[in-house]
């Protein structure tokens, strides 16, 4: 009977028969996209390999070769002259690999008592709190110049819309503010979402934890989290802060889209209440006379990209048992993705508020005196009539007096609503006030 020779390979750390599929080798890797984490992956081993070090796993001097061979690593990241090789899964083994070729047989001490699954989440925790800092000084930069928009463009008046029906005269400046306060929930939001990811997951090994004496404190307090992980098994399996993120970014570019879209709507010659600047503008490869307001359009289709990944990935994580699961892989791409998408939105956004140019005196023609319906209504209650009767009176009442023409007159429409919040230009000028306040109160 001829023999039959089996041969066996070593692959993350278990054994296996024969090869594996170089489609699947594609199919399982992750290096192409999340090696975009390699400063988090390194700095989250140096301060593991200093925690080694403390329980004495490794030498003082095999710590010390880790951390310059990391260095070196980091610097040819840095430099973009890290060779990716046949073999390199993901960030973690690539690095590891290259650590390896670097020092030696040290490297090899270096992954004890950790688990990639622990490895990754880490990172993953490190790259995004990076991001969210990132992200909220793009938030606050828009909202700065909305804010000061607003301020210098405080006395011109436009109709207000609902239902897509002229309403009331309102200040152009407390429709941009509307968009501001919104921005600013945003803000809140993501500082919310920063401190649920600033929670470190290392030691928490691939499920029941580390065995070894691993200071978590100390991996704390090296890489600045706010707290330590409690369950091994949540912490590795769980990625509620990816799903809040996804989240999250569906959500502000909800408000942005429906930015762009008035903006859109303002800047078309039906309206022609905005002009944008040519440099967020494009034109058509068939009609030299048009100017297309690609940017919001852009703008307004990126919400539906970042909610079509938040949906997606909630529903890979709702049918998975327990702990890590290969499934989680998807996590990464749907975080990349979403932040390079808002980054460039809020960036975008950034400069078509900074640059479009109002047509003032367009805004204040389409200012029509049955946009003052209402003002003649308040008139009949300043004269003591109840509000559902004055709405019915409005038209024509014995009640008018001499005065009733002042309320033909837009700029003192807007001046009678006076309270928190409303369109008067002393209101307007506190909603400044507050969210300049408000700005500042984020920067210290």
């Amino acid at each position: 009977m001829a023999s039959t020779e089996v041969r066996e390979i070593s692959f993350g750390g278990g054994r296996f028969v024969g090869d594996t599929d170089p489609i699947m080798e594609r199919f399982n890797a992750s290096i192409a996209y999340d090696k975009r984490m390699w400063d988090a992956d390194i700095r989250g081993s140096k301060a593991y390999v200093k925690a080694l070090e403390k329980t004495k796993l490794v030498t003082t001097n095999e710590m010390n070769q880790i951390l310059q061979g990391l260095d070196q690593i980091s610097e040819e990241w840095s430099k973009s002259a890290f060779v990716i090789k046949p073999g390199d899964e993901d960030i973690h083994t690539a690095n590891e690999r290259r650590l390896k070729e670097l020092i030696g047989a040290p490297a090899g001490k270096l992954h004890t008592g950790r688990s990639r699954n622990d490895q990754v989440v880490t990172d993953m925790r490190l790259w995004l709190r990076d991001a969210i800092t990132t992200l909220t000084d793009n938030a606050l930069q828009l909202m700065s110049t909305m804010v000061e928009r607003a301020a210098a463009e405080i006395d011109v008046l436009f109709p207000g819309y609902t239902h897509m029906q002229r309403a009331q005269p309102i200040r152009w400046s407390h429709w941009i503010l509307s968009h501001a306060v919104a921005l600013s929930r945003d803000v809140d939001r993501l500082q919310e979402i920063k401190k649920r990811v600033n929670v470190l997951p290392l030691g928490s090994g691939a499920i029941a934890g580390t065995p070894f004496d691993i200071d978590r404190e100390l991996l704390r307090k090296e890489l600045e989290f706010d707290g330590i992980s409690i369950n091994s098994m949540d912490a590795t399996g769980q990625r509620d802060f990816v799903a809040e993120f996804l989240f999250w970014a569906s959500l502000c570019l909800t408000h942005l889209s429906k930015m762009a879209e008035d903006l859109m709507l303002y800047s078309t010659k039906e309206f022609s209440f905005i002009s944008l600047s040519d440099a967020y503008s494009t034109g058509s490869s068939l009609m030299p006379q048009k100017k297309n307001a690609d940017s919001l359009e852009l703008i307004r289709s990126k919400a539906g990209r970042v909610f079509g990944s938040c949906a997606g990935f909630m529903m890979t994580l709702k049918g998975l048992p327990s702990t890590y699961n290969k499934d989680l892989q998807e996590d990464k791409e749907a975080m990349f993705d979403c932040y390079d998408t808002v980054h460039a939105v809020l960036q975008v956004t950034t400069g078509v508020m900074s640059t479009l140019k109002i047509n003032q005196s367009v805004m204040q023609a389409a200012l029509s005196p049955d946009m003052l319906a209402t003002d003649l209504a308040y008139y009949l209650v300043r004269q003591g009539v109840p509000f559902r009767e004055a709405h019915d009176l409005s038209a024509l009442s014995p009640l008018f007096g001499s005065d009733v023409s002042l309320v033909w007159d837009y700029s003192s429409s807007v001046e009678q609503y006076q309270a928190p919040g409303g369109t008067a230009k002393s209101s307007v000028s506190a909603q400044v006030d507050h969210l300049r306040d408000w700005l500042k109160k984020q920067t210290q």
